[in-house]
């Protein structure tokens, strides 16, 4: 009889244990990116005086996460990450990796690129294959570059005399613009297909040269004209070569820009990841810098991670883990503006709530019973 208020007393503490467990997942139904823990119990078993099994009662075993990937949801921030699919983003700390499914992150004051209110860095892949913290500490600003080619595309009528790009923003070295003129004209005494084209900083010229169409195509020989402002530094090349006819049109010309490799300086105006999982820096210039794709890890067996506070996960002895990127099939693919929510099963938990309370009651029943045979027993004895 003592032996079963031991037993009855191993489920009372078991399906307690159990209520603590169900409870952390009830609690966490809106915590972003917690996964459940699954209830399981062992009983036990050993050997009675007369050499056979004998049941010794129940315990909880350790939980095992459940890593079913919860629903993504949409947010209005490009640092809010997620992975869709399998994986996990590696974090840094003072040379320690930690893991986590999900996360808001923020850039810190030194350029950093970490998780919201924490030092845990984002990390990369580099050329080398290696884990690195990413930072934008270099890239605050994107310096300007020179203009040096501008296409043109589209048609030049060939039976207007007249017509006029205002307006052509170029930059020189320093970043500085300027707006050229580019006019042109064709005299009614000049050749077939001839036009001279000039080009002017406001009232100041800059240079004139003639361009050529032979059946309304660009003369080979004049595909590129070549300006230079001497008092700027300015040289730029119009180039003609692809797109570019003349055609009867009236006196509408289509003739536009299509393409000029210059621009000025520019600051930063978001950070986002790309479809293939590329952490990429956008600039006012209109001009993006990649910083490296995200990395993700892959385990293959994710029990051994252990959890900590918000949502992280740490490997105390490394084995068999890859860091890939979302190019690879074996990892799912980081996903920007999305927050992956929590996997509990709500309608599982109160099942396991109703499971577990009618476990501790019975266990109790069990050791209430005992304690009146027991007493039952006393009281013969004392009768005696």
């Amino acid at each position: 009889m003592l032996g079963s208020i031991f037993i009855g007393l191993s489920g009372m503490n078991a399906f307690s244990g159990g209520l603590r467990q169900i409870s952390n997942n009830i609690t966490n139904i809106n915590t972003t990116g917690f996964k459940t823990a699954n209830l399981l119990f062992s009983d036990h078993f050993g050997v009675d005086d007369r050499s056979s099994n004998s049941g010794q009662g129940v315990s909880l075993n350790e939980p095992t996460i459940d890593f079913a990937q919860g629903e993504l949801r949409q947010t209005d921030r490009d640092l809010d990450l997620a992975i869709d699919g399998g994986g996990f983003l590696v974090l840094l700390k003072d040379a320690e990796k930690f893991f986590i499914r999900t996360g808001s992150f923020e850039v810190n004051e030194t350029g950093d690129i970490v998780l919201a209110g924490t030092e845990y860095k984002l990390t990369v892949v580099s050329e080398a294959g290696e884990v690195t913290p990413v930072s934008i500490e270099g890239f605050r600003t994107n310096p300007p570059r020179k203009t040096s080619t501008v296409k043109l595309a589209d048609n030049l009528s060939s039976t207007a005399t007249d017509f006029t790009l205002p307006n052509l923003k170029v930059f020189d070295p320093q970043g500085a613009s300027a707006d050229w003129i580019v006019k042109f004209t064709r005299a009614p005494q000049a050749a077939p297909g001839e036009w001279t084209v000039t080009v002017s900083e406001g009232a100041t010229e800059i240079g004139v040269k003639t361009l050529k169409f032979i059946g309304g195509i660009v003369d080979p020989a004049t595909t590129q004209l070549s300006f230079v402002q001497t008092s700027s530094g300015r040289s730029v090349t119009l180039d003609f070569a692809t797109n570019v006819t003349s055609f009867s049109s009236g006196a509408v010309s289509t003739l536009r820009v299509a393409e000029a490799d210059g621009y000025g300086p520019g600051d930063i105006t978001g950070i986002t990841v790309t479809e293939d999982g590329v952490l990429e820096v956008a600039y006012s210039n209109q001009q993006k810098k990649q910083l490296g794709a995200v990395t993700i890890a892959s385990f293959r067996d994710p029990q051994k991670l252990e959890q900590r506070d918000g949502g992280l996960f740490v490997l105390e002895i490394e084995r068999n883990e890859q860091f890939l990127t979302s190019e690879h099939d074996q990892v799912g693919r980081v996903v920007s503006k999305r927050l992956e929510a929590s996997n509990v099963d709500l309608s599982r938990e109160f099942g396991d709530l109703i499971l577990v309370q009618r476990g501790y009651q019975a266990s109790s029943q069990v050791v209430s019973v005992s304690n009146d045979m027991i007493q039952q027993l006393f009281g013969i004895r004392g009768q005696g």
